[in-house]
């Protein structure tokens, strides 16, 4: 979670494997949008001598819809080389690296961003010729340790790379700002805080405790992409009216693979054959991770959101609110559970996750993106930024318009958003008659973006401008079971 290690194929491919995607308009500049793709769960910082990198062999997406038909009229594309200096040492650098092209450093990456326009949009004549962004752009090394990297944030900001038109790129190590309880979650659904008040059946080990967040001090590999908002509409205007369906955008990552891959013998090493074939995707959090049923997780990772109509079952009868009101608290949502023997569709779900949602029923607001059902994180950029003292981690069902549903901030918590809105707290926007169980409104993992682990003493510092994910932890602060523990973001 949110989509790490979701689908069995997938999972055998981090390098490959979209982890989180964010869009959001910047806080720090407000005429522009901020997209983020993340990939390779579960990095331990301390994963030498063959530390975790982009694959030169993946074509990495970022992609967006304008024009209400859930297809990529705008598609960032990222492509990465990695040289070796000196193939007769171990070492992935051989002294301290100061800077993001030192010798010292044997395993350099660069990278090259092309946009693609969709030809021809459904409306509008191409406001941008498509084209190559930035090429030989520098990634920064991993964070290796006070004696390979002593001064990471300063090395790390030597890869924040300035493109024409005001835009800004950024591909590299990040920690990960997700949080979840993975060991209470996939332990049968188990939600740590909640297990004494509402669930008798659970041992009282369990009663009672804090969350644990699975993924402090882990690392992933980010792709942060800053825009002029005029780049991502459908006219070339900055948007202004809210209640315009030119203001709303859908945006989903994605990463492929050749369609053949052969290992040449004798050598260790593949050749790769034929077009690109998606494998993997990842637009809102949590859908292939807890919506889509086993059977159909791998399929899904390879279609276009244009045609998820075939997946919308999943979400309209989510298995999920069925576990919640009959599983694990059959005492605390008796209004859930009687929703979900009714076999009533889940409306609401669909209009914050397939379709957006559309004017009338959230007062002043809308990210309504057609009738086309199509799984894709949904910002309305005449929304502005909330301001800092004001931020709500529960975005727009608790008010603050900036947040999830619409796109999606790393401070969102989406986590305890989603298990409130499955169990039933966004109902009553599509059923007035319905109300919801107490519990819904509370329900979360317990857990925060600085939630402790193992004693750990340091949790996530977002950045206060791009590419706004912490630096990453450290490999040489680390300590074994407590990865990152020590870290100095």
């Amino acid at each position: 979670m949110s989509s790490h290690r979701e689908a069995p194929e997938i999972s055998k491919d981090p390098s490959a494997d979209n982890t989180d995607v964010y869009a959001f308009v910047s806080p720090d500049k407000p005429d522009t949008v901020t997209l983020i793709a993340n990939f390779m769960p579960f990095e331990l910082p301390y994963g030498g001598p063959n530390f975790n990198e982009f694959s030169d062999d993946v074509l990495y997406e970022i992609k967006v819809s304008n024009g209400g038909h859930a297809l990529a009229d705008i598609t960032y594309q990222f492509r990465f080389t990695t040289r070796v200096r000196n193939p007769d040492t171990f070492l992935y650098n051989v002294g301290p690296i100061s800077s993001v092209t030192d010798p010292n450093w044997n395993r350099p990456q660069v990278y090259t961003v092309t946009r693609v326009d969709r030809v021809p949009p459904p409306k509008y004549f191409p406001r941008h010729l498509s084209g190559v962004l930035g090429r030989n752009l520098t990634c920064p090394p991993v964070n290796v340790g006070i004696r390979s990297t002593p001064n990471y944030p300063t090395l790390a900001a030597q890869a924040y790379h300035t493109l024409s038109g005001g835009r800004r790129v950024f591909a590299g190590q990040r920690a990960d700002g997700f949080h979840v309880d993975l060991g209470s979650i996939f332990d049968l659904g188990d939600l740590r805080p909640f297990q004494g008040a509402y669930n008798k059946g659970i041992p009282p080990i369990l009663a009672n405790m804090p969350g644990v967040n699975g993924l402090l001090d882990l690392n992933v590999h980010t792709i942060a992409l800053q825009v002029p908002l005029s780049d991502l509409t459908v006219d070339g205007k900055v948007p202004t009216d809210v209640m315009s369906a030119n203001s709303v955008i859908g945006v989903w990552a994605t990463a492929s693979r050749t369609t053949s891959r052969v290992l040449e013998k004798g050598t260790g090493k593949y050749k790769n054959y034929g077009a690109f074939s998606q494998i993997s995707r990842l637009g809102n959090p949590l859908v292939n991770e807890v919506i889509n049923p086993m059977g159909a997780k791998d399929r899904w990772n390879s279609q276009e959101p244009a045609g998820d109509k075939q997946f919308a079952k999943y979400v309209l009868q989510p298995e999920l609110a069925n576990l919640i009101a009959n599983v694990l608290y059959p005492t605390a949502f008796p209004h859930l559970a009687a929703y979900v023997k009714a076999k009533k569709p889940r409306a609401d779900l669909a209009a914050i996750l397939l379709t957006g949602i559309p004017k009338g029923v959230v007062p002043g607001f809308q990210n309504y993106t057609g009738s086309t059902q199509a799984d894709m994180l949904r910002l309305n950029l005449a929304v502005p930024p909330t301001p800092a003292n004001k931020v709500n981690k529960i975005g727009l069902i608790a008010g603050d318009a900036a947040g999830f549903p619409n796109g999606r901030r790393p401070i969102d918590d989406v986590t305890a958003i989603e298990l409130r809105a499955v169990a039933g707290a966004t109902i009553p926007l599509v059923d007035k008659s319905y109300k919801p169980d107490d519990a819904a409104t509370v329900l979360n993992d317990g857990t925060t973006e600085g939630s402790a682990n193992n004693n750990a003493p340091y949790g996530v510092e977002y950045l206060s401008s791009f590419p706004y994910l912490s630096n990453p932890n450290s490999g040489f602060t680390s300590k074994p079971g407590t990865p990152g523990g020590q870290a100095v973001h």
